[in-house]
């Protein structure tokens, strides 16, 4: 989604099932984010605030990471695939808010989109066993837990709702647009 009309806008339940309320809220943060950078040219998208590095254009690639390694890494236990793979995270961290300015405003929407996309079929297909989101994830702790995939799908909320907050910042210095919905 690039751009919402109101009545697409995708909003939690108000009295739905855990479910619903956890997924609609991710849903609407990623809505936000797509809103916040929809529209924008490359100079639009590498803008920066006060002394802060962070760019809506960085944002997309990072988020675009967490989705990805958020699910291949904690839900399936896998390596997370590429682009992420190629990076030596521990020498270069920020790596993905750092080369989001070599990218196309095109190429960033679509890695984050089809991150998001994948995670939205690891979810999918996770519910579609009945376990709900008490279902343990792959990935365990030197102590031996397992992450359930509530605890995942929260921690991209937070994140999200974090970063969207930084978006919020960013878009009003570069046009002026606020708010928290086009509606």
């Amino acid at each position: 989604m690039t751009e919402s009309a109101a009545e697409e806008w995708p909003e939690p339940p108000l009295a739905g099932t855990e479910v619903a309320a956890v997924l609609g809220a991710l849903e609407r943060q990623r809505a936000t984010l797509a809103w916040k950078t929809s529209g924008l040219d490359a100079a639009g998208l590498r803008a920066t605030l006060g002394t802060s590095s962070v760019t809506l254009g960085g944002l997309l690639k990072h988020l675009a990471h967490v989705e990805d390694s958020h699910f291949a890494r904690l839900w399936l236990g896998v390596p997370v695939g590429a682009p992420w793979n190629t990076v030596d995270w521990d020498t270069d961290p920020d790596w993905a808010y750092r080369t989001a300015a070599e990218d196309s405003p095109e190429q960033l929407r679509t890695l984050w989109r089809e991150s998001a996309a994948r995670s939205r079929a690891v979810v999918e297909e996770a519910l579609s066993t009945g376990g709900g989101l008490d279902q343990l994830g792959a990935y365990v702790t030197s102590g031996g837990e397992r992450p359930n995939l509530r605890r995942i799908l929260l921690d991209l909320v937070e994140e999200y709702a974090r970063h969207v907050g930084h978006a919020d910042l960013i878009r009003e210095s570069v046009d002026g647009l606020t708010g928290e919905d086009p509606g």
